[in-house]
């Protein structure tokens, strides 16, 4: 078979999974209309579904030259903090400091998948292949900003992501199961047989939504666990959204499942905000990746308070009672009910990482805010994301998001250095982010 028919084939498969269309909503004029929503940190701007084409553009990771860091803000260095690692996507910094890193990827499943990847560009913007499926420890034992400790800490996962220290127990959850070890604190090495199951999960997703992360209750009595959509918009049936596009809580024995909120499309990140608000309990916030398809700037990615037993919309709607084109006059019971989340974060940015800063090392601006990793665009035409940003809160409250770690773009065609994703904030005041891309992770202290 020659190679142009090939690539005819690959390509329509490409054009029928981004679901392209041509339609927009018009208004009387003919101009497509759109809507302005009020949120709590500042009012965003949506135009109407396709106001514009709906793109695919990968970026091209070309790592990082020798010497070369991302850029802070004035006050800041930025060093590196650990290097040489399989696709270092999530963090997570035990009570007694010890850094825990994550290290997996998406697997293109078969041939098809493969060819698109390639086709597409995907191939080049993010690890794939087989999944490094292990978690390394990090330790600094001499508190000079820089681990001298490594050690391979748990094998033989199946994409684990978050992680968990509660009590004599350590968490990890794998993409399609809650696993509990036997742990004490200072612990170098978990054997794979002591994991015991304690709760089975819905795998498979649409792009990277096999991520499944964890949060303990401030009190300890309560697990909360993120797990996103199997699919862009509910294409496959909702049926196969069961449990899934949630944020579930359980009791730590894996008992008592239930639906903490829902219609959150891809909830990644989760954290307590540090400030406890008028009735003196602490909020839980999560950063939401929201759906493609729909145009450059629809819909923008989110951070948002989650309410308990609340409803965000997905697949229904977006930022409260917008309705999406292509689940209309579904379920207008939920389009009703739909919460208008608090802070928008741009279209498409694939914002993953969260972590309030609860030190006092970085300045005072900073103090109490959020910092997100941003992981980069695919679906605009103009890369968005890319980046670490923050929130600042002020009275509880946030406010409008400003670039904090830059510098991952080079500016040249698709090139990028690498991608952060995971964030977290050492007992140092330090922030550390995890670049999957580059294989590295980078180290953020204030002078």
């Amino acid at each position: 078979m020659k190679i142009k028919p090939i690539l005819a084939v690959v390509l329509s498969m490409v054009l029928v999974a981004c679901g392209q269309k041509k339609e927009s909503q018009t208004g009387s004029d003919g101009n497509p209309t759109g809507t302005t929503v009020a949120t709590t940190s500042a009012a965003v701007n949506l135009p109407a579904p396709y106001a514009t084409k709906s793109a695919v553009n990968f970026s091209r990771v070309v790592g990082w030259p020798a010497g070369k860091t991302p850029t802070a803000p004035a006050g800041f260095r930025v060093t590196e903090y650990a290097r040489d690692l399989t696709s270092p996507r999530w963090l997570y910094v035990a009570p007694n400091g010890d850094v825990f890193v994550a290290e997996a990827n998406t697997e293109p499943k078969g041939i098809k998948e493969k060819v698109v990847d390639k086709v597409t560009g995907q191939s080049k913007s993010q690890p794939s292949g087989k999944s490094a499926n292990r978690i390394t420890l990090l330790r600094d034992t001499n508190k000079d900003g820089k681990p001298d400790q490594r050690e391979l800490f748990l094998t033989g996962l199946n994409q684990p992501f978050g992680m968990l220290v509660l009590g004599s127990s350590f968490y990890v959850a794998n993409t399609d199961a809650l696993l509990r070890y036997p742990y004490q604190s200072g612990q170098t090495k978990l054997m794979a047989a002591s994991g015991k199951k304690i709760l089975s999960l819905p795998a498979g997703g649409y792009n990277n939504h096999w991520t499944r992360n964890l949060l303990a209750s401030p009190d300890g009595k309560k697990i909360y666990v993120s797990v996103g959509s199997g699919s862009n918009v509910g294409e496959n049936g909702m049926e196969y959204e069961v449990r899934r596009a949630n944020i579930l809580e359980i009791n730590p024995d894996g008992t008592g499942e239930r639906i903490y909120a829902s219609g959150l499309r891809n909830p990644v990140g989760m954290d307590w905000q540090p400030t406890a608000n008028q009735n003196n309990s602490p909020t839980l916030y999560t950063a939401v990746n929201e759906r493609d398809e729909l145009g450059d700037e629809l819909v923008p990615v989110y951070l948002t308070s989650v309410k308990e037993g609340a409803f965000y919309g997905w697949p229904y709607a977006y930022y409260g009672h917008n309705v999406d084109p292509r689940r209309k006059d579904e379920r207008p019971d939920l389009v009703k009910k739909a919460v208008v989340p608090d802070v928008p974060l741009g279209a498409h940015t694939a914002s993953l990482g969260l972590a309030f800063y609860n030190q006092t090392a970085f300045p005072a601006k900073y103090h109490n805010g959020a910092f997100i990793g941003q992981h980069g665009s695919w679906n605009r035409s103009k890369f968005s994301g890319y980046k670490v940003a923050f929130v600042p809160f002020e009275n509880g409250k946030p406010g409008k998001p400003k670039d904090f770690l830059t510098g991952f773009v080079t500016g040249k065609d698709k090139d990028v250095y690498g991608r952060p994703v995971g964030v977290a904030v050492l007992p140092d005041g330090s922030l550390l982010v995890a670049d999957d891309a580059g294989g590295r992770i980078w180290r953020v202290a204030a002078k």
